[in-house]
């Protein structure tokens, strides 16, 4: 590796080195794929590789746009124009993706260089990265363990320091618990935030959107000022933020008012590493001035339901449309038993279940909406227990009764979020015994990411994770 100091750089850092004319886009590529060959054979994160795209970005030049020169992931469901895109699942091995996402448009208008593609769970549906197609992605701290899902790839990758940042995308806690798993920071923004165009006006009935995975809160920050914002197609737009989200970090955050709890939202038991270690930061939060105190949100309905039948339905429609492309009914040589078992229960539901579905999640966006109008923010542990072991969620089982009760303990509290559309964040601020990472998540109203951004840099700086680096690393 020719350029030894760039795992202690963020990606703004890199930009700025750039900028400088201390190193080139070019230095900065090969180191990356030099990181790459070195740990992704232990980790299985970058399973699309496409040097050469990023090699004739560099030698086409690049935008110049605040993150120029800096090596990227794109998850491997999003479509790059040219490149192979598979969505994690057999039939779609060798597909060519004929044109570029909005979203994938405006990260390389940041002047990032795109040289592969993140692992993701076969259509992202799961909360570890375990596709059939091209096996488990491990956790960069025990490699028995799961990076967690669905942007387990490019958690992994950032926390074995491939890569400073890179594309994350959240239905149900896709940013977060894969950030909170493998010990990054991952902020899902506000619905509408960023776009999801041109093929689709929403993901997962507008539980969906994408952003990033990143080693520090400014990164985080300065990549949402560059890519959010309506587009043409966009049936809803979220609040203007009051300034760049970029200037939020460093900004006091003054004394908020911060809920919390250390429960599961259906009351069950979680693990007591992280019950101890969520009040190790409420503690912590108090010790900065601001004003801590335990209470929750009630649930109006319940999430596991209303994602089996939104969720199950936007994937019978992709089996549908797999369907019509390849001219015969899909199989389990296509795509895996969930994924097959997950559509065949949506036939089965009306439009009426449908509808009933949106209105829950309607009732449980309300609760949360009115419950953080007593509070600015709201913490809790972003998953209930340690990251999965490897083969503990086993998709390809002709038994499927196991991965509800896995669901309901690992990951109870992510999905509401998606619901309400409340920008959340998790925060690696803990570790366990076993050494590792527990993340914490923090909520804020609709529409307000400052906050966040706010609180996040100023926990960055109490308790810093930069220099706290996984047992696989480059």
């Amino acid at each position: 590796m020719a350029f030894k100091e760039y795992g202690s750089y963020d990606a703004m850092g890199l930009a700025d080195l750039v900028r400088k004319k201390k190193v080139s886009a070019g230095e900065l590529l090969d180191e990356a794929i030099a990181r790459t060959a070195k740990v992704d054979p232990q980790i299985n994160a970058v399973v699309v590789k496409h040097y050469d795209y990023a090699q004739r970005q560099i030698d086409n030049g690049l935008p110049d746009g605040p993150f120029t020169g800096v090596p990227f992931l794109l998850k491997d469901l999003d479509l790059l124009e040219g490149t192979r895109t598979t969505f994690g699942a057999s039939v779609y091995k060798n597909n060519v993706a004929d044109h570029t996402g909005t979203l994938a448009r405006r990260f390389l208008n940041t002047g990032v260089t795109i040289f592969g593609k993140s692992s993701s769970p076969e259509f992202g549906l799961m909360p570890t990265t375990e596709s059939r197609l091209f096996g488990p992605t491990r956790n960069p701290w025990n490699p028995a363990h799961s990076s967690g899902g669905s942007s387990g790839g490019a958690a992994a990758a950032v926390a074995a320091r491939i890569l400073p940042v890179a594309h994350a995308s959240d239905g149900g806690g896709s940013i977060r618990i894969p950030a909170s798993a493998s010990g990054v920071f991952g902020l899902k923004p506000t619905r509408a935030r960023n776009p999801l165009g041109p093929d689709r006006g929403e993901g997962w009935g507008g539980f969906s959107c994408g952003h990033v995975v990143s080693i520090s809160v400014r990164d985080s920050a300065a990549m949402l000022d560059a890519i959010h914002g309506p587009e043409t197609s966009s049936p809803y737009v979220a609040p203007a933020p009051e300034r760049p989200f970029a200037q939020e970090v460093g900004r006091d955050p003054g004394r908020l008012r911060i809920a919390f709890t250390d429960k599961s939202p259906y009351g069950d038991a979680i693990d007591p590493e992280i019950a101890a270690a969520v009040r190790d930061v409420a503690s912590m939060l108090a010790g900065l001035g601001h004003h801590v105190e335990e209470r929750a949100p009630g649930l109006a309905a319940d999430p596991a339901a209303v994602m089996a039948t939104i969720v199950g339905a936007n994937t019978g429609l992709s089996l549908r449309l797999a369907a019509q492309r390849f001219g015969r009914a899909m199989t389990d040589s296509d795509f895996e038993i969930l994924t097959l078992a997950s559509a065949h229960n949506a036939e089965k539901t009306t439009a009426t279940d449908y509808v009933d579905a949106q209105l829950s999640a309607f009732q449980i966006s309300r609760g949360l909406a009115t419950f953080l109008e007593s509070c600015d923010v709201f913490l809790c542990p972003t998953l209930c227990s340690p990251p999965l072991r490897i083969g503990e969620l086993n998709t390809m089982s002709e038994d499927l009764s196991h991965i509800a009760p896995i669901l309901r303990r690992y990951m109870p509290g992510t999905s509401m979020f998606n619901m309400s559309g409340q920008p959340a964040m998790s925060m690696p601020l803990a570790w366990n015994a076993a050494g590792l990472p527990l993340g914490m998540m923090f909520a804020a109203r609709f529409g307000d990411e400052a906050t966040l951004f706010r609180l996040a840099a100023q926990l960055e700086q109490e308790r810093p994770w930069k220099n706290k680096l996984p047992s696989i690393y480059a």
